[in-house]
């Protein structure tokens, strides 16, 4: 159970009392138990998902939405995707890459990546109706933390000084990654059907993609290109949605 809560302490701002499931061990023990944290971030935003859609204008709905996914989590992911692209995008060899990653301040690669993410998640939901928005919100926090999962699975670490990301590297498994693979995929045609065949191959493929940059770029992950992997797969996961919504 420690494991459990020490990965809704990691990827959560609920409050816990206390400091069971707090120690390094039990953080790195949790990585099996992202994805049931996705589950319940997805019945959660999707709850609220419900609300806003049956009492809102859809525009102000996904706005709430996207707020809520943001803020589920504290924004921590959206800053390893800015750290990511101020990185990837500098044209920098490896380590200058990897310095830039590290560095607090957000440069202009960082402040369009988040744009970009946080405009494509909102212009998708506001396309669908409220069956659909509430399966994508309840699918997209489910995404993101699974595809944390099986990246740690694909990819080595790439820094050879210790960071937080070291703690998971620790423990980390291909069978973890299958696992949660496996998770999304089952969720996924549960709750969409056919449609689940289409969110399973996006996810796969973007996942794929991204994992072959940063095998190119820094010849591995870190915790950065994890939060990265994690808001990549939100908005996979939110476009097909939307995408399969709009073919019909």
């Amino acid at each position: 159970m420690a494991p459990f809560i020490a990965a809704i302490r990691f990827l959560t701002v609920f409050p816990l009392p206390g400091t069971y499931g707090s120690g390094s061990d039990d953080l790195a023990a949790s990585i099996p138990f992202f994805p049931v944290v996705g589950l319940v971030l997805g019945a959660f935003a999707s709850l609220l998902g419900l609300l806003f859609w049956g009492l809102l204008p859809p525009l102000v709905a996904a706005t709430l939405t996207t707020f809520v996914l943001l803020a589920v989590s504290g924004g921590f992911h959206l800053d390893g995707l800015a750290d990511t692209a101020d990185g990837f995008f500098s044209s920098r060899p490896r380590e200058r890459i990897l310095a830039i990653m590290r560095d607090s301040h957000i440069g202009a690669m960082g402040v369009i990546a988040l744009i970009m993410v946080l405009l494509l998640k909102f212009s998708a939901l506001a396309t669908l109706d409220r069956p659909g928005a509430v399966r994508a919100v309840f699918l997209m926090p489910i995404a993101g933390r699974c595809a944390i999962v099986i990246f740690m699975a694909l990819l080595p670490y790439a820094r050879s000084e210790g960071g937080l990301a070291t703690l998971f590297y620790s423990n980390r498994s291909r069978l973890a990654g299958i696992w949660a693979f496996v998770f999304f995929g089952v969720t996924a045609m549960f709750t969409g059907g056919m449609t689940g065949v289409l969110l399973v191959l996006i996810f796969a493929a973007i996942i794929v993609a991204f994992a072959w940059m940063c095998k190119r770029k820094i010849n591995g992950a870190t915790g950065d290109t994890l939060g990265a992997i994690c808001e990549l797969s939100e908005v996979g996961v939110a476009l097909a949605v939307s995408l399969a919504y709009w073919s019909h």
